[in-house]
């Protein structure tokens, strides 16, 4: 369940103003290194998928190291996200150890990993080749782009036993570009993206180097500026001058980020966007845009890069809703009973799902999953196991969640986006929190968010059921309003915060 947790110390005078007001302030004193030691335990603890009792937080300078012990390999990278995403927070060391208890032998493991990288439409052709030891997966051969480098690593990160992968496949794209090719389009990448606020970003290019200079608002970011910076010709990416600083979130300095955009500007960065996907850059994918809502048509062969090819619409700035049009169809012919064999394996493999009795059925390539497990995390997880399978072009979800928790969309931590599916769905939880302490919470929480301006965001509670109200810069800054309220109590939440520039977008 959610917890309702206490919020920071502050000082005697600021105390005695609290204690006088109807709704408490939540706004810690100061952020000092223990306040964010427990902002990130508290947001450890919010996760669906992290055992935030065996993980140790301490910070230094705004350094954050983690220590302790996890399962599976995703519940490590998970925890190092989502300390990135405190405010204050500048860097994340993450010495967080993955014991899996299940004796697979490495050479059994080894096989899992293949059957991974095998049985997945996007890897399967892949030049990469595995070895095991003691549970870390080396990988070694040559593919086309980082993209796809990235792709094969996180493929096998999410097989079960995995505590480490090495990763070593060398880049070989095939195209010589110039420097200020390579500049140009990397600007144009964190211009486009909604994750990222890039008006303080310098980008300098020698010898296919790219260097990134200057300052971001959050730890999270800036490892999303070094992913985006992996275009097409580069062979590094230095960011050891971009620096974290809270106040590069202002509102002044992002207002030309959300300056309106063209149809034809948001048509061209969602093919941009489509192109660097190794999932599915390579399909005819076709963005028709009539305001800020974008509509994807064509033809893919796996129903993971349908669902990747609207996240990549998502991610892109000027870009309000995506409605997903593009159909799935496979030319091999594969049987429903050979399709449900590989889907059972999927899930057997995935770290956060493998421990669950879920059934699967097949039929005309629709997967019929049943069964239960703990989280809708992992109801999404089971989903997205069997979406990676080719021959599978639909999912009929009937999982059960034994856990009420709301899993509310992280776009810095959560690969996998929910509310896209007709299965996601919660009833309004009772609450035995008070509606004032709900609302001290939820200021607490966007105070301590590097994503969202608390001042620009109303917050009003009756009954738990929160109401947001007001206007923020950016789509992602509206979502992660809606993030805090669930994280501060809410048992439902009322989003009512209008976007600039686009108050009369259908939400």
């Amino acid at each position: 369940m959610r917890w309702n947790l206490p919020v920071p110390a502050v000082g005697s005078a600021v105390l005695l103003t609290m204690l006088s007001a109807v709704v408490p302030a939540a706004v810690p004193a100061l952020q000092t290194d223990q306040a964010i030691s427990d902002k990130v335990e508290d947001e450890l603890r919010y996760d669906l998928a992290v055992n935030p009792d065996r993980i140790d937080v301490t910070t230094l300078d705004g350094v954050v190291t983690l220590d302790g012990r996890v399962t599976n390999l995703l519940a490590k990278r998970r925890a190092e996200h989502i300390a990135e995403t405190v405010k204050g927070v500048r860097a994340v060391v993450n010495r967080v150890e993955v014991r899996f208890s299940a004796g697979l032998s490495d050479s059994e493991l080894k096989d899992d990993v293949r059957a991974a990288l095998s049985g997945d439409p996007a890897t399967e052709d892949y030049d990469v080749r595995v070895d095991v030891r003691d549970g870390v997966v080396l990988l070694r051969g040559t593919v086309d782009s980082w993209q796809q480098q990235e792709l094969a690593e996180r493929v096998v990160a999410a097989v079960r036993g995995v505590t480490e992968v090495r990763n070593l496949v060398a880049v070989d794209s095939g195209r010589d570009r110039t420097d200020q090719e390579i500049e140009e389009e990397v600007v144009a990448a964190l211009q486009s993206s909604v994750l990222i606020d890039d008006g303080l970003i310098d980008v300098e290019v020698d010898d296919r180097k790219v260097m990134l200079s200057g300052s971001v608002g959050s730890a999270a970011e800036r490892r999303l500026t070094r992913v985006a910076s992996w275009v097409i010709g580069v062979e590094e990416v230095d960011a050891s001058e971009l620096e974290v600083e809270p106040w590069a979130r202002d509102e002044a300095m992002r207002k030309s980020k959300y300056v309106p955009k063209s149809e034809e500007e948001i048509r061209e960065a969602v093919r941009d966007a489509l192109a660097v996907d190794p999932r599915v850059s390579f399909f005819e994918i076709t963005p028709d845009v009539v305001g800020s809502l974008v509509t994807l048509r064509g033809t893919v062969d796996n129903l993971k890069a349908k669902r990747a090819a609207a996240q990549d619409a998502r991610n892109t700035v000027g870009v309000s809703a995506v409605t997903n049009r593009l159909k799935v169809r496979t030319a091999d012919g594969r049987e429903d009973l050979d399709i449900a064999a590989d889907v059972r394996d999927s899930l057997a493999r995935d770290s956060l799902v493998e421990r669950h009795e879920i059934f699967v059925n097949v039929s005309d390539g629709t997967a019929y999953l049943s069964g239960a497990v703990d989280t809708a995390l992992e109801r999404a997880q089971a989903d997205d196991a069997a979406a990676r399978v080719r021959g599978v072009v639909s999912v009929d979800n009937n999982l059960t969640v034994s856990d009420d928790d709301i899993w509310s969309y992280a776009p810095y931590v959560d690969t996998l986006y929910p509310y896209s599916h007709t299965w996601y769905d919660f009833e309004p939880r009772y609450s035995r929190t008070s509606d004032a302490a709900i609302e001290s919470e939820i200021k607490s929480e966007m105070w301590w968010s590097p994503f969202v301006d608390a001042d620009q965001v109303e917050v009003t509670v009756e009954q738990g059921v929160v109401t947001l109200s007001g206007e923020v810069d950016s789509w992602n800054e509206r979502s992660a309003a809606e993030e805090n309220a669930y994280e501060g109590g809410a048992t439902r939440v009322v989003n009512n915060v209008t976007v600039a520039g686009e108050a009369d977008s259908i939400f």
